[in-house]
């Protein structure tokens, strides 16, 4: 989906820079517009392209490998939240832990 989006962006961009009627070329004032209008579009395309992870992920000095979908995984036992009582040399001091059975 996102590969058709980018091509129709593509071909829509290239059929208005076609139609557009040509001024004369005057490098006085458009030229900051022009640059920064082609960084800010390439930063765009340029995250569109790289937000596509299609499972692959570059690990720390490895090439790309691939991470399969983890599935489903029954959930694990039953935890809840403690308030816990301890000493820390100084005083009495309560503490929150998570207790699982």
């Amino acid at each position: 989906m996102k590969k058709t989006l980018m091509a129709l962006c593509a071909v829509a961009t290239l059929a208005v820079s076609a139609v557009a009627v040509p001024a004369p070329a005057y490098a006085q004032r458009g030229v900051a517009a022009g640059v920064a209008a082609g960084l800010i579009g390439g930063a765009i395309v340029g995250g569109a392209i790289a937000s596509q992870n299609n499972g692959y992920y570059y690990g720390p000095g490895y090439g790309p490998a691939y991470v399969a979908d983890p599935g489903y995984y029954p959930p694990g036992p039953p935890c809840y939240w403690q308030r816990q009582r301890f000493w820390d040399g100084y005083g009495w001091q309560v503490r929150r832990i998570r207790v699982c059975e």
